[in-house]
């Protein structure tokens, strides 16, 4: 590709080069989906801010003790737009970059990359299994307990929320909007009626 803005078909095909696990697969689609949501919702760039979503964990399963460093190399050799790159670096602030987001698109990604995580955790353990009935009290019953999708940082999501000036039950509710758009291809349509 050259220098240019990046489309979905070739960051999809490039977001499959590096992975293969399903599970990256549905988190990829699960953050674009929301981002795209997320977009819509503010009036920006639905087609960018979902790219940068289907992107922003490239070099996750290939380099995990590497993340993002990758995945900026990567995107440098295949001539992404800086902003592009920038954007996807902010949302490993503060873990596993000194980038931090400035831009509404950059502490959004921040904001919701570890919320898909507990939403799709939260919604496999629904009697529905589906993401579709679901509501942001389901996601909060299980705020506190850490053992529950113990891998997600909920600092993380509590400082993005703060960022974006929003409640986090607000936030969790644009990130269950989100991910039903894609309920299916993310296995959280579950066997609701």
């Amino acid at each position: 590709m050259s220098q240019g803005i990046p489309t979905r078909e070739t960051a999809y095909k490039l977001l499959k080069q590096y992975n293969k696990t399903d599970s990256l697969i549905r988190h990829a689609l699960s953050v674009e989906a929301v981002m795209r949501h997320m977009a819509r919702k503010a009036g920006e760039d639905e087609e960018k801010w979902g790219i940068i979503g289907l992107i922003h964990d490239l070099d996750y399963e290939m380099y995990p003790d590497q993340h993002c460093k990758m995945t900026e190399k990567i995107l440098i050799e295949n001539n992404w737009p800086p902003d592009y790159i920038r954007a996807v670096m902010s949302h490993g602030w503060g873990l596993v970059t000194d980038v931090e987001p400035v831009s509404r698109l950059e502490k959004t990604i921040y904001a919701i990359d570890e919320l898909t995580g507990l939403v799709a955790t939260s919604a496999l353990v629904r009697p529905s299994r589906s993401v579709l009935d679901m509501e942001a009290k389901s996601v909060r019953k299980k705020w506190n307990d850490k053992r529950f999708a113990a891998g997600v940082d909920r600092s993380v999501i509590e400082k993005g929320a703060e960022m974006l000036g929003v409640s986090l039950d607000e936030l969790i509710t644009d990130c269950i909007m989100g991910m039903k758009t894609v309920a299916e291809d993310i296995g959280l349509k579950g066997n609701t009626v």
